[in-house]
């Protein structure tokens, strides 16, 4: 099989994926447990976002809430990938995302908000469907080149 066949066989998981995952988790730890809130980069962006005036609609909380889908993407791609089940991903980036708010509780300078759990879990979902397209294309692609294997032994 090629190299990027083998690398979502399912028969092994991807030490690649293991190692990504592993530094999202440290970086992720860093950005959503910090004490030092990062609402100043939302303050900036949103600065930023106010100086066109064809943007002036444009919420913080909007702004926000799509930073959390973004942040999540990676949690539910590479869980999904991992365990190949979209419905893992999902599962483990809500799990995460609930235990994040629950010690953000505890961090004066944090706000911990269900909402952020919605936002997460959505970004978990579209990591986990953009796996879920990744791990399609890889099994059309063995199919493909299985079906010219067998044509051309014939």
């Amino acid at each position: 099989l090629c190299q990027s066949c083998r690398m979502l066989s399912p028969t092994r998981r991807p030490r690649w994926v293991i190692w990504c995952l592993g530094a999202y988790a440290l970086a992720a730890a860093v950005v959503l447990l910090s004490p030092i809130s990062p609402s100043a980069v939302i303050d900036a962006l949103m600065a930023w976002i106010h100086e066109n005036p064809a943007l002036l609609f444009v919420r913080q909380g909007w702004v926000e809430f799509g930073a959390n889908i973004v942040l999540f993407i990676p949690v539910g791609l590479l869980v999904a990938l991992l365990f190949r089940r979209l419905w893992v991903g999902i599962a483990c980036a809500v799990a995460i995302s609930v235990m994040v708010e629950l010690v953000q509780i505890l961090l004066p300078a944090r706000m911990a908000t269900p909402r952020d759990v919605l936002a997460n879990g959505l970004g978990a979902l579209i990591g986990g469907l953009i796996a879920f397209g990744i791990e399609r294309a890889v099994r059309r692609r063995q199919a493909r080149t299985e079906a010219k294997a067998v044509a051309a032994v014939s």
